[in-house]
């Protein structure tokens, strides 16, 4: 009898102490499944149509990118992307132009090396028809680029910073990613074509071995980054390759001094025509902007991502 009560009081208290874990939480399968569960993010917005605008950023990715972003009070995905996957890695970026070279057209007429001939040492650039001038868009997607590009975990260096009046001159500049060793250089600058034309490009080195020229070593990664940034620019910023030069978003060229005197992989990027008037007013937009930085440094790391 005293044997029993003892067993049916142990009995007792255990479904008790089972019942209280059980309203606590600690068997609850579906907090489990809620607080382990994210969202997949959704496809990215197809490029637009011409003077089309880009969806915006779908819930569930980085503004105008690829990554899925972890929603707030998420555990986060089982198998988290490395956060820096630039680290170690230097990137140049060329800010195309100076606003200040129309104060200073004989210092920019002068003759620099191109590779084998000679050029100017700058140029000016264009403008938008309301007066946004190509060199005022470079040096502020540079930056935006800049933070990006460091948010991966890379070294950024820029061929000047706002912190000279004119310049520099293209062989300056191309001695600034020789210099630091750069595993890519991207120069940043907007077209000045007819105001029909739409699109953006990127301009390639050719192989080129003339004077003080010899792009051989350089042209077939330079090349790769190119693509690289094709695809990339397109899928963040909505913009079509360009309809009035180059082809599928690439240009090879062989007169452009920033290219020939380049020791490192390098290209320059057309970000879109400041003549269209479509274009120029995208252009003329920060939130734009901030999809073509990211288009540019997307494009970099996936160029880099491939061991180049």
């Amino acid at each position: 009898m005293t044997i029993g009560v003892a067993v049916a009081a142990l009995t007792l208290v255990g479904t008790t102490a089972l019942a209280i874990a059980w309203k606590n939480g600690d068997g609850d399968s579906d907090d489990t499944a809620a607080a382990g569960t994210t969202s997949a993010a959704p496809p990215l917005p197809s490029p637009g149509a011409p003077g089309t605008e880009a969806a915006g950023t779908p819930p569930g990715a980085v503004p105008g990118g690829n990554e899925p972003v972890v929603p707030p009070g998420s555990p986060g995905p089982p198998s988290a992307p490395t956060a820096t996957p630039l680290a170690g890695r230097t990137v140049v970026i060329d800010p195309g132009h100076n606003p200040g070279n129309s104060r200073h057209t004989r210092d920019i007429g002068r003759q620099v090396d191109a590779g084998g001939f000679k050029k100017n040492c700058d140029e000016t650039g264009t403008q938008t028809d309301s007066g946004y001038t190509e060199a005022e868009f470079t040096l502020d997607v540079a930056h935006r680029t800049r933070d990006v590009l460091t948010g991966l975990g890379a070294k950024v260096v820029l061929t000047w910073d706002d912190d000279r009046p004119w310049g520099p001159c293209v062989d300056e500049r191309a001695r600034v990613g020789n210099e630091a060793h750069a595993d890519a250089v991207v120069s940043i600058h907007g077209d000045g074509a007819g105001a029909n034309a739409y699109g953006f490009h990127v301009i390639v080195p050719d192989s080129v071995h003339s004077g003080t020229a010899d792009t051989r070593p350089i042209a077939v990664p330079s090349r790769a980054l190119g693509d690289a940034l094709v695809g990339a620019f397109a899928a963040n910023t909505g913009s079509l390759p360009a309809n009035y030069i180059g082809r599928n978003g690439i240009d090879v060229r062989d007169d452009l001094g920033g290219l020939n005197l380049s020791t490192v992989p390098k290209v320059f990027i057309e970000c879109g025509n400041m003549r269209n008037a479509q274009e120029a007013a995208r252009m003329s937009d920060p939130l734009w902007r901030q999809k073509a930085a990211q288009g540019i440094a997307f494009g970099i790391r996936d160029f880099l991502a491939k061991g180049s």
